[in-house]
């Protein structure tokens, strides 16, 4: 069996808002005709990003698996062109209301990039491979 990633789909308290700030964000379009009263997507380059409502919890049988607090069980990474992309992606997801975690750092694997939350404490990374081609 061969497969893709096809979604990326996080439970959101207010999906709208989830939707509007990872577009703002990031720059990626809204996918208006999956539109519906319980889910928003977005189009992340291959990927599509959804935001579905907590009634979906119930719709897809795990109402018994509802987080009483925010938990980190898996993260996404977007890629970046630069550096400098991914210093002024911090900027703009501070300014959205997003929280830094850790500011912008070479990692051990050649990496440049910083780990954030979005305004429901879902975690993320800005990263910029610094390998060659």
């Amino acid at each position: 069996m061969t497969a893709r990633l096809s979604y990326l789909n996080l439970f959101a308290r207010d999906m709208e808002a989830q939707a509007r700030f990872y577009a703002a964000a990031l720059g990626f379009p809204e996918v208006e005709a999956l539109r519906s009263p319980i889910f928003r997507c977005l189009d992340a380059g291959g990927v599509l990003l959804g935001f579905n409502a907590h009634a979906a919890y119930e719709l897809l049988n795990l109402a018994d698996r509802v987080p009483q607090r925010p938990v980190t069980s898996a993260y996404a990474t977007f890629e970046l062109a630069s550096t400098t992309a991914v210093d002024a992606g911090v900027k703009r997801i501070l300014d959205l209301g997003g929280t830094l975690i850790k500011a912008p750092y070479r990692t051990y694997y050649n990496a440049y990039q910083a780990v954030l939350a979005d305004p429901e404490g879902n975690v993320f990374r800005l990263n910029h491979d610094l390998k060659p081609g």
